[in-house]
């Protein structure tokens, strides 16, 4: 059994935004699978960092609009 991440992301929400993109669609711009983006979604897959960054990059914002990890503010 594959252990949720802690991560998590606004990548339907900014799918959504950006003129309702598939899941497809993005995994096209990345360069994954839908598969890849469907468990990034669910938070039972963490994306590489260098990923992480294209998927911010499609969208156009900061990889911190796309992926939160929980701890303490500073």
């Amino acid at each position: 059994m594959v252990k949720p991440t802690k991560v998590t992301n606004s990548i339907r929400a900014l799918r959504f935004a950006n003129g309702e993109m598939t899941q497809a669609q993005l995994a096209d711009r990345v360069g994954v699978t839908r598969q890849t983006i469907i468990a990034i979604e669910q938070g039972r897959y963490s994306p590489s960092l260098e990923m992480a960054f294209q998927i911010a990059r499609v969208f156009n914002v900061p990889l911190d609009d796309v992926f939160q990890y929980p701890g303490s503010e500073d």
